[in-house]
């Protein structure tokens, strides 16, 4: 049984350049500064980072890895690293699909970098899934067979920014799982990504999941968003999502970033008892652990 994380992100050089830049003056600001700040360990250069995830990997018998570009503009940290490891990684890259330059980086990243994946937060970037500029985006993926669309729903809170400092100025009701009927509707070809089994609006997911059969769910995090559903444990999101989706629209996740901390194995650990007190068979969570997301996203054939 093959086991792959659908949800980690790239914590490049880059990325904590880009969060430097947005820290007023008087606060650390370069990205080595940031790093000692929060006391993580440097990313180095794309290649050394790519490295390091991939003996991560090694270490817990990872086979394969869904890697985020996680701030608008560091596609190229991401593409590095699968051009260097194009067994191990696909890219995603995420995208404020409001920005002027929008279909340009997303024509780039599809085509000369070779990304996989679309990620849409519209809670942090503050718009509306209805929105043309989206549609079109969306449009550029189903013309790029292969492409996946990630869209975050419900509760978005990002620790790292937290732990600067940084204003979240987020707006949750633009993460409204039902908002994506339209578009995978219209788009019955692209697969849809939602993280976090909707991460607090459950209900709505399944809903919309249930009347799109090209929306999947990444299973990734600790899942906290329970918490705003009294009574409900982890063994029953997965029992209803498989009754509602079938154990091949389940992608499984971590949501790990950064080092030392690495491959969260906690993570894993937890999601494959609550499968097991879930009911799921054997085959199906062999599916939801790596066989769903090799059939999404193939591994290349290397001559």
């Amino acid at each position: 049984m093959s086991l792959n994380d659908a949800h980690c992100h790239f914590f490049s050089d880059q990325f904590f350049t880009t969060l430097g830049r947005q820290r007023p003056q008087g606060k650390e600001q370069s990205s080595a500064g940031i790093v000692k700040e929060l006391g993580w360990e440097p990313p180095g250069a794309a290649d050394d980072l790519a490295e390091r995830w991939t003996k991560e990997l090694d270490r817990y018998g990872v086979s394969r890895a869904a890697i985020i570009a996680s701030v608008p503009g560091d596609e190229p940290s991401v593409a590095r690293a699968v051009e260097r490891y194009p067994s191990r990684f696909v890219g995603f890259f995420m995208l404020d699909p409001t920005a002027t330059d929008a279909p340009a980086r997303t024509e780039t990243a599809l085509d000369a970098l070779k990304l996989r994946g679309i990620c849409l937060f519209p809670a942090m970037h503050r718009y509306t899934l209805h929105d043309d500029r989206v549609g079109a985006i969306v449009g550029l993926a189903a013309r790029h067979p292969g492409t996946a669309v990630f869209v975050h729903c419900g509760a978005l809170s990002v620790g790292v920014r937290k732990k600067l400092g940084l204003p979240s100025r987020f707006d949750v009701r633009y993460g409204n799982p039902l908002d994506l009927h339209a578009l995978a509707a219209d788009h019955p070809d692209v697969p849809f990504i939602i993280p976090h089994f909707g991460a607090g609006l459950f209900r709505e997911a399944l809903l919309v999941a249930d009347l799109c059969p090209n929306i999947y769910f990444d299973t990734s995090s600790t899942n906290k968003w329970m918490a705003y559903h009294p009574g409900l444990t982890l063994e029953a999101v997965f029992r209803q999502s498989v009754e509602v989706l079938g154990p091949d629209r389940l992608l499984f996740g971590t949501d790990s970033s950064f080092f030392p901390r690495g491959w969260q194995r906690a993570v894993y650990d937890t999601q494959v008892s609550a499968l097991a007190k879930a009911g799921v068979n054997d085959e199906g969570r062999a599916r939801v652990l790596g066989a769903n997301f090799d059939r999404l996203f193939p591994p290349p054939v290397l001559s």
